[in-house]
């Protein structure tokens, strides 16, 4: 494992992480499953799906209004969103879902694993008012350069995400070390078996028995994935080592 990957010590209580959205049962249902509900069951993770319709007043229990100055689609409103939120003892930073947020990437999943919790606000329509953005919210996230019809799917990312960084989650805490973008670099190729199906073979060298020589072949693997793939992520590395072209060219891998 590349030491540069920060380390993560076990908390002594579980990762709280509060979702406000007027689908809480979007978030409590996928979170109910596999790793994230084992995650619950152990206590490692803690994850609360707060409906905004809970402070909403009138019959229908609006969310929502026309915005002043026209045009299309409705936006949140402050009143049902600041009593939702403050209704709640809500772990901070309290992020909003936004496409015009911080970009969310490995790095900030850390940031969010390690700082004992955090709370999500999902949008929807054409956005909230600003006065919830500024005034409520801590900061906004984004998952990309695209637009959803609401930030419930973005908010599932970032849980499942920054759970899996959560010590003792995934089992073998090794495994989320080895994964793409958690060394700067894409993730090696993965074999199991049997050793040869329809004609295609897994590489020797992972039969070999020399756990030396198939530690350099994977980093060698990870570094020619993401010169293939990604070669902004060698760029940010400040390019190649000699070191790494010395390993690329162990294996006749290409380093251009």
């Amino acid at each position: 494992m590349d030491s540069s990957i920060p380390s993560m010590t076990p908390m002594s209580d579980p990762l709280r992480i509060d979702v406000f959205t007027v689908f809480p049962s979007l978030i409590s249902n996928f979170t109910g499953e596999s790793l994230l509900g084992k995650a619950q069951e152990n206590d490692l993770v803690e994850i609360n799906a707060h409906d905004l319709r809970k402070e909403a007043v009138g019959r229908h229990k609006s969310v929502d209004d026309a915005p002043f100055g026209g045009g299309a689609g409705m936006v949140l409103m402050p009143e049902p969103i600041f009593a939702a939120v403050e209704s709640v003892d809500a772990p901070r930073p309290l992020l909003l879902m936004s496409p015009s947020g911080r970009s969310f990437d490995q790095e900030m999943a850390l940031e969010l694993a390690a700082s004992g919790g955090f709370s999500m606000l999902c949008g929807r329509y054409e956005g909230v008012d600003e006065r919830i953005a500024t005034e409520l919210c801590d900061g906004a996230v984004s998952i990309g350069d695209f637009v959803l019809a609401g930030g419930e799917v973005a908010a599932l990312v970032i849980i499942e995400a920054v759970a899996r960084l959560v010590p003792g989650v995934m089992g073998n805490d090794d495994s989320a070390g080895d994964e793409s973008f958690m060394t700067g670099l894409l993730e090696y190729p993965h074999y199991t078996r049997p050793a040869e199906f329809r004609g295609m073979e897994v590489p020797p060298v992972l039969r070999s028995g020399d756990h030396g020589k198939v530690e350099r072949w994977r980093r060698a693997q990870a570094l020619a994935r993401t010169i293939e793939r990604r070669p902004d992520l060698i760029e940010a590395r400040g390019g190649l080592t000699p070191a790494d072209k010395k390993l690329l060219s162990e294996f006749d891998l290409n380093a251009n």
